[in-house]
C-alpha cells in the first residue's frame, strides 16, 4: 500500500515537472476557431503515457517530429486525424461530490485534503477537472435517507439545506476554489420525499403522485436558489437519476411518457416562473440501452423538447451481459442534432480492496470515454470523486470503486489506474475544445482527438491488448512513428 501511495504522489509531482518549456509541444500556426489549415509539418509531438506493469503514470516519454508521409500500407497500423472535419464542442470532465465523498474528505489529514484537491482540480498539479455533479438531498452514498423538508410538508415551508452545510457544501466550495473559482455544477435527485410517492418510501422505486407534481417541481427551484444563495451557481439539472430502476436505495420510476409530461407541464414551467429558465435540463440520466426510446418520446414532443437541453446516460447496461451500446448514442445524435449528450454517471461496482490496481477498471473508463466522445458526447462525469477503504460509506452497502480512495485508518490516499486514464482526457482536453475526426485502421487501437482553443491538438490512443503496437499517427500528409505498450493509454500533444 505504502509503495502505491508514494508512487502516486511522485507522479502527481511529475505532472508539473513534465510541463517544462523544453517539453511543451510547439504551438500550431492556427487557433481552434480559425478557418486556416491546421499545419503540423516540422512540429513537435509530446507523447504522454500511462501503462500497466510500469511506473508510467501520465508521464512524458518522448518528443517526435512530424515529417512528410507516404501512402499508408495495409500492413501498418495507422491513426488518421483530419483537422478539416470538426464536430461537437467539448464542455468538461468531472465527478460527483456526494455525501460519502465529503465524509471521507473530512476524515483525512489536512495535508491529504490539500493533495486530494490538487489531484483532481488543479490543471498544473493534477488532472484539472472542469465539471461537478451533486445530489439533491440523500442518495445511496449518504449515511442515511433525508430530505430538506419536514414530513408531510406539502407546501415546502420548512425547506432548508442544513444537512448539506456541514460537509458537502464546504467541499464543493474548496473544489471550486482549487479549480480557479469556476466549476460548472449540475444536480440530480434520487427520490422525492416519501410522502410524495406511491410507495410512501424514498427507497425501492415507487412513483411521484400526481397531486405532488407541482410541489416536487418547486422543490428543485428551492434547491437551486438555496445553493446559489451560498455562492454556488447551478448550471443545470437532471430530472431523475435512473428513472427506470427500482433500487434498494433512493429511487423513483418515470416511464418515458411520465417524464415527458412532468417536464413540459410542471418542471419546465415552474423553473421559468421562478426565474430559473436558463438552467439546462437533462432528461433520462440512465443507461444507453433505453436512451433512444426516451429521446424519441420526449424530443418528438415540441412542448417538452423546448425545455430539454440534452440527454444524460450511464454505462451500467452491461449488468445483464453484452457490450456497451455506444451506437445508441449515435442514433440519438443523428436524430436530434440540437440536443446534447452528457455522460452523467459511471463507476466500477463490487468493491474489493485487493483490486485497487485492477487495470480492466481503468480500461472501462478509457473505452467508454473514447467511444462516448466519438458519438458526440459533450461532457463526461464520473461518480464519487472519493470513497473510503470499504468502497463507501453507503447506507445500503452498494459499495463501489472511485478513482481515488481515502484510507481513513491510515490517512493515505490511494490512486487507482482509473484516475490516470481519466486524466489523459481531463488534463489535456479543455473546455471549448472541438472534437476532430479521428479513426484507427485496426480495432486493436481506440482513438479520439480534440483541438483546444489555444491551438494544441490532443489525440488520445488506447491499447487494451496484451501486445505492444507500433503505429503511425497521420495528420494530413504528415506523420510520426510511435509505439504504445500493452494495456496503455497515450495522449499526444501537437
Amino acid at each position: 500500500m505504502k509503495k502505491i501511495i508514494n508512487l502516486s504522489f511522485l507522479f502527481l509531482c511529475l505532472l508539473g515537472c513534465n510541463s517544462t518549456d523544453e517539453n511543451k509541444p510547439e504551438s500550431p500556426t492556427v487557433k481552434a476557431e480559425s478557418n486556416a489549415p491546421f499545419m503540423v509539418a516540422g512540429k513537435t509531438v509530446q507523447v504522454i503515457n500511462t501503462a500497466e506493469n510500469t511506473d508510467l503514470r501520465l508521464t512524458s516519454t518522448a518528443n517526435k517530429t512530424f515529417a512528410k508521409a507516404s501512402q499508408p500500407l495495409e500492413s501498418e497500423v495507422s491513426v488518421f486525424v483530419n483537422p478539416n472535419k470538426i464536430f461537437q464542442t467539448f464542455m468538461g470532465i468531472g465527478g460527483a461530490i456526494t455525501d460519502a465523498s465529503a465524509i471521507v474528505f473530512d476524515a483525512m489529514p489536512k495535508e491529504k485534503q490539500e493533495e486530494f484537491l490538487k489531484a483532481y482540480y488543479s490543471k498544473d498539479e493534477g488532472i484539472g477537472y472542469t465539471l461537478l455533479r451533486t445530489h439533491i438531498h440523500s442518495c445511496d452514498f449518504s449515511k442515511g435517507s433525508y430530505t430538506y423538508v419536514s414530513d408531510e410538508d406539502k407546501e415546502l415551508k420548512t425547506f432548508n439545506i442544513d444537512p448539506d452545510r456541514e460537509l458537502r457544501i464546504p467541499l464543493i466550495k474548496k473544489a471550486t476554489a482549487m479549480a480557479g473559482g469556476k466549476l460548472p455544477l449540475y444536480v440530480s435527485p434520487w427520490s422525492p420525499p416519501a410522502f410524495m410517492k406511491t410507495n410512501k418510501n424514498m427507497l425501492q422505486g415507487g412513483s411521484l403522485l400526481p397531486e405532488y407534481f407541482d410541489a416536487w417541481a418547486l422543490y428543485y427551484a428551492k434547491f437551486i436558489k438555496a445553493y446559489e444563495a451560498e455562492g454556488m451557481p447551478i448550471w443545470g439539472l437532471t430530472i431523475q437519476n435512473e428513472p427506470m430502476a427500482t433500487q434498494r436505495w433512493e429511487s423513483c420510476i418515470y416511464t418515458a411518457e411520465q417524464e415527458r409530461d412532468f417536464l413540459k407541464n410542471h418542471l419546465g414551467p415552474t423553473l421559468e416562473k421562478e426565474g430559473l429558465g436558463d438552467k439546462k435540463i437533462i432528461v433520462w440520466d440512465h443507461n444507453r440501452d433505453l436512451i433512444v426510446n426516451r429521446a424519441n418520446t420526449i424530443f418528438d414532443d415540441p412542448e417538452a423538447s423546448k425545455y430539454a437541453w440534452g440527454i444524460g446516460f450511464h454505462w451500467y447496461e452491461t449488468w445483464t451481459g453484452g457490450e456497451p451500446m455506444f451506437t445508441n448514442l449515435d442514433n440519438v445524435k443523428e436524430s436530434y442534432p440540437d440536443k446534447n449528450l452528457v455522460f452523467t454517471e459511471g463507476c466500477n461496482e463490487s468493491f474489493d480492496a485487493k483490486k485497487y490496481q485492477y487495470w480492466p477498471n481503468a480500461e472501462r473508463y478509457g473505452r467508454s470515454m473514447i467511444n462516448d466522445f466519438n458519438q458526440g458526447t459533450v461532457a463526461w462525469t464520473d461518480w464519487n470523486v472519493l470513497l473510503d477503504e470499504t468502497g463507501g460509506p453507503n447506507h445500503v452497502k452498494n459499495l463501489c470503486f472511485a478513482p481515488i480512495h481515502g484510507d481513513t485508518k491510515s490517512g493515505e490516499l490511494i490512486y487507482t489506474p482509473s484516475y490516470y486514464y481519466i486524466g489523459h482526457f481531463s488534463k489535456y482536453v479543455r473546455p471549448n475544445a472541438k472534437r476532430v475526426s479521428t479513426v484507427s485502421s485496426r480495432s486493436t487501437l481506440l482513438s479520439t482527438s480534440f483541438l483546444n482553443e489555444n491551438g494544441i491538438m490532443a489525440t488520445v490512443v488506447m491499447n487494451p491488448t496484451d501486445e505492444k503496437i507500433s503505429y503511425k499517427l497521420y495528420v494530413g500528409t504528415q506523420a510520426i512513428q510511435e509505439e504504445i505498450l500493452p494495456h496503455a493509454m497515450q495522449t499526444l500533444l501537437y
